[in-house]
């Protein structure tokens, strides 16, 4: 008997469970497909594997050297105006005698308010695919899972709000037909490790995966599978597959069918 567990993507250690693509040409744990509507690829971003990598090669603003200004050329060797001798400092009306602003309590914390809570998140420093799964952590949850078989990754799921999701969002929008209120979940990315597959895993994370958006308060979710991909080159399976798990064609389309199921 195979032993199966769920392992919510969390942090860098839980990210590194990522199985591989069975197409060497994409990489689940750089796409950015789903999150970006204009630029995001399905294609291996090496340097987002890497903690402090940035979105893609291009250079962060702060790194970028600025233009040489020429008309601020004298106000750069300018010298710094001297201090007002008659502007003394103003002491804190507030403070008790003998007390500096040291001293005082940070006006941020409120002793008759409990303490705030430490949400969980993911350092700014993280793989930016990382940063991505864990946007949700302090509000509703982990974006991603993780099947293991005996320890082993065999499949993997990512899903969360609509919102998370702008391409997701713009498949949608060329239904008005589908319900809008309130807003369905989403499942963008479903995958098999290729010696896990025909095993059931797949639908089994599904279930788990369903369970869990229930309990978050949502009553639908939806998938968007696209019809005549190779099957490892698909992020979202085939209409078939989600049939066994329990949903049906909320659209029909001959490229880009919504698959959906009612929740709860």
């Amino acid at each position: 008997m195979d032993a199966i567990r769920v392992v919510d993507i969390i942090d860098e250690e839980t990210f590194r469970l990522l199985p591989p693509c069975a197409d060497p040409g994409f990489d689940h744990r750089s796409c950015d497909y789903w999150e970006d509507a204009d630029r995001g690829a399905k294609s291996a971003r090496r340097a987002w594997l890497h903690s402090g990598a940035g979105r893609g090669e291009a250079e962060s603003p702060s790194t970028r050297p600025r233009p040489v200004n020429p008309f601020l050329a004298d106000l750069e060797t300018a010298v710094a105006p001297a201090a007002n001798p008659f502007a003394a400092a103003r002491p804190n009306p507030f403070l008790s005698p003998g007390e500096d602003d040291d001293d005082a309590p940070s006006p941020s914390l409120n002793p008759f308010a409990p303490p705030p809570r430490d949400r969980p998140k993911v350092d700014q420093t993280a793989p930016r695919k990382l940063q991505l799964l864990a946007r949700g952590l302090g509000v509703a949850g982990s974006y991603a899972k993780v099947l293991l078989r005996n320890d082993v990754p065999a499949a993997y799921m990512q899903f969360g709000p609509l919102t998370a999701y702008p391409r997701a969002q713009r498949t949608r929008d060329l239904y008005p037909a589908l319900p809008d209120a309130p807003l369905p979940a989403v499942i963008t990315c479903v995958a098999t490790t290729p010696e896990a597959r025909h095993l059931g895993l797949a639908r089994q994370l599904v279930e788990v995966v369903c369970e869990e958006l229930e309990a978050r308060g949502f009553t639908a979710v939806e998938t968007y599978p696209e019809i005549g991909a190779a099957p490892d080159a698909t992020s979202a399976a085939s209409p078939a597959f989600w049939e066994t798990a329990g949903f049906t064609r909320a659209i029909d389309d001959a490229r880009f069918p919504v698959m959906r199921r009612e929740l709860g």
